[in-house]
């Protein structure tokens, strides 16, 4: 068994803002990363202006990854669409994009990134066991592995079986009316037991989110089944599915939305959706694994490992408003009583609109960057 100072488990935005961060300082942290080469996830395409802020601040210019501007929001459901503008500008940049950009902006600092290295179980609180059976040791564990759970350190089982959610993406091949018809827009297809979200991604495709219920997608019988169905629900999904064609879908189960890590053990940082898992529609989930990456390195740096308990109340007492302000808004989406009367509100005080979009944010106005943006860009 060897022993290091501090370890990252997982090289998304949450891991990779941390190693950024440690190292930058004049530490070393090891970040240990499942996947050996760039791959898409179901989760993040969207990035909110606080999510540019902070990487921003991280040294990742997201427009020079060749992301693509986002003004306005579109809400649409079978007999209603809202049409309104964002409080700052947004984007729409692919995982595959940023997760790489972010990683290897770590490594530039002075991290030790290690690819296609998988950990299998944490052996008690700061030791983990790697597939090939390996064991390491440290200081500091920072647990970034997602939705996904660490065999040991994993969320309470009823948390997660609590509201079933599954998500699905897939990418739709560029073409000229879906290209027209997203330009500089994010949306949102509402439909009962979930959402459908659409953007623009640097390549050109747009990225496809599907967040819905384990039950309604058990009765349709399939992701493929359940898009036919709401193909059929939801003329305008079906109009934009019809100008694409649907690649692969990537599929995660699971997905404990609105919980938090309100506490922690002895020295492990929960970051990203460790720490926090908020709403998808709310489009702040890559915006809370940087801040939560950022900030307990910082903890870590100025407190030492004993800073994680302090680090997870704090950061739990601020994600405590978005998380609880967007749950409500999915449950209101999500069923037909409330999401008529919802749809019939925005119509007619679309300014409603941005206000929800500003309080869903874990980053306040100071992480907008309206002017890092190149002019004409999209």
């Amino acid at each position: 068994m060897r022993r290091t100072s501090a370890l990252i488990v997982g090289g998304g935005p949450a891991g990779s803002a941390a190693a950024i961060t440690l190292a930058r300082a004049g530490s070393a942290p090891e970040l240990l990363e499942r996947t050996s080469g760039p791959h898409d996830v179901v989760c993040g395409g969207f990035l909110g202006w606080d999510a540019l802020g902070v990487l921003d601040r991280l040294g990742v210019d997201a427009w020079a990854l060749g992301a693509r501007p986002i003004e306005r929001l579109r809400l649409v459901s079978a007999k209603r669409m809202v049409e309104t503008r964002l409080p700052h500008r947004a984007a729409g940049l692919s995982r595959r994009t940023l997760d790489e950009a972010l990683l290897g902006a770590a490594a530039a600092a002075g991290a030790v990134v290690k690819r296609g290295v998988a950990v299998k179980t944490a052996e008690g609180l700061r030791r983990v066991r790697l597939d090939s059976g390996e064991e390491i040791e440290a200081d500091a564990l920072l647990l970034a592995t997602g939705k996904h759970e660490l065999r040991g350190l994993a969320r309470p089982r009823e948390v997660v079986s609590a509201d079933p959610v599954v998500g699905f993406r897939t990418a739709l091949a560029p073409a000229r009316p879906l290209q027209e018809a997203l330009y500089r827009t994010i949306e949102l297809h509402l439909f009962e037991g979930g959402y459908a979200g659409l953007l623009l991604q640097d390549d050109g495709s747009a990225n496809l989110c599907v967040s819905v219920a384990r039950q309604r997608l058990n009765r349709a019988g399939g992701i493929e089944e359940l898009v036919a169905e709401l193909s059929s629900e939801l003329p305008w999904l079906a109009g934009r599915l019809g100008d694409g064609r649907a690649g692969a879908w990537v599929a995660i189960a699971g997905v404990p939305y609105g919980w938090r890590a309100r506490s922690t053990e002895p020295g492990v940082f929960r970051l990203g959706d460790q720490a926090a898992v908020i709403a998808s529609l709310a489009g702040d989930g890559i915006a809370i694994a940087l801040s939560s990456g950022v900030q307990a390195a910082e903890a870590l740096l100025r407190d030492g490992p004993e800073g994680a308990g302090d680090f997870q109340a704090s950061f739990s007492r601020r994600a405590a408003r978005p998380l609880a302000i967007a749950s409500t808004l999915r449950r209101a989406s999500e069923n037909a009583l409330s999401r008529g009367p919802m749809m019939a509100l925005l119509r007619a005080l679309p300014w409603l609109a941005p206000i929800a979009a500003r309080l869903t944010r874990i980053v306040g106005e100071e992480g907008s960057r309206d002017q890092a943006h190149p002019p004409g860009r999209g």
